[in-house]
């Protein structure tokens, strides 16, 4: 436990979203000494609500995150808002981390809970509907669009995938191709079989009209009216902080971007630092991002009680070797 004395806590969590603040959740149900650190960028922003989250299911990610640190609050963890810049530090000394304001925040062990940017084409009008009728995954936002005109946007092989999926929830499904999708001759007879469209060219533009999404602007070509946009972004990891640790992020293998590697129990490559939620695994939502969280606080609780125990039983030794 981090005493009045002592700057260092027992872990250092940078990130504020679903996975850090279940971590300090569980951490600070342990009477751990927990800090949070959080830039106040989250993935989920621009979502109008949380879904497939039992019990909170439509709720803002604003409205969640409130609840979230509240509760981490209640256990005693900090919340510190800023950005991390820069760490250091090993699993012996402790770690380290500075912040965009100078400042510097040690800890025992590290757990890294930053998540991942989504890297969106460069098409006029996309940007400023993410998250609202531009969209990306049906398990998330499906249900609010079932039934509409959906077109999915060319981003890679993935997209064709998207179309099927989505078919799931509408039976209007366009996927234009928008030059870097190539189906193959088998999913060209998968997305006929299944009544989907398939639109040749690139894609110049969302229309636009009344804060509405009224159609998809081929390049010298016709717009064809859409409610909603699908499209598969890639991601990056937000790991930048973390390059002096050795922490780099790998090539994700479905190809989307890149990722951390960790072990199933979140551990990375360095001894000492732990990471969870979308940072390792960008397929997980809001739920198992907190799931994540929690286990890995779990795991690193007792990374620091097997230090503690041996350091107690070498003392005992050494205090009965006196005696004697």
């Amino acid at each position: 436990m981090r005493t009045d004395n002592d700057n260092t806590y027992d872990v250092l969590i940078i990130g504020g979203g679903a996975a850090g603040l279940s971590a300090a959740q569980m951490l600070g149900r342990s009477r751990r000494s927990v800090v949070v650190v959080d830039s106040g960028e989250p993935r989920n922003a621009p979502a109008q609500g949380v879904h497939g989250f039992l019990s909170r299911d439509g709720v803002s990610p604003a409205e969640l995150l409130r609840i979230g640190r509240a509760e981490a609050e209640h256990y005693g963890a900090r919340i510190v808002e800023g950005e991390a810049v820069a760490a250091a530090g090993n699993a012996a000394d402790g770690f380290s981390v500075t912040l965009a304001d100078g400042s510097v925040i040690r800890g025992r062990r590290l757990l890294i809970t930053t998540g991942l940017v989504d890297e969106l084409p460069g098409i006029a009008g996309l940007r400023e509907r993410w998250g609202r009728d531009v969209l990306h995954c049906p398990f998330c936002h499906g249900w609010e669009v079932q039934d509409q005109a959906i077109g999915i946007l060319g981003n890679g092989p993935w997209s064709v995938h998207q179309a099927l999926l989505f078919r799931q929830w509408s039976g209007n499904i366009t996927l234009f191709l928008n030059d870097l999708t190539l189906p193959t001759d088998d999913e060209l007879e998968q997305l006929a079989a299944r009544g989907i469209r398939v639109v040749a060219g690139a894609v110049e533009s969302l229309r636009v009209e009344q804060d509405v999404l009224r159609g998809v602007a081929l390049a010298g070509g016709p717009e064809i009216a859409v409610d909603a946009v699908v499209v598969g972004p890639q991601v990056r990891a937000r790991l930048g902080a973390f390059a002096g640790l050795g922490l780099e992020p790998a090539p994700h293998p479905m190809g989307i971007g890149d990722f951390l590697e960790t072990d199933a129990d979140g551990a990375t490559a360095v001894p000492g630092v732990w990471a969870a939620g979308n940072v390792t695994d960008m397929r997980a939502q809001v739920l198992a991002s907190a799931a994540a969280g929690a286990w890995t606080a779990v795991v690193i609780n007792n990374h620091l009680m097997a230090e503690e125990l041996a350091a107690d039983v070498a003392a005992h030794r050494e205090a009965l070797s006196v005696a004697r």
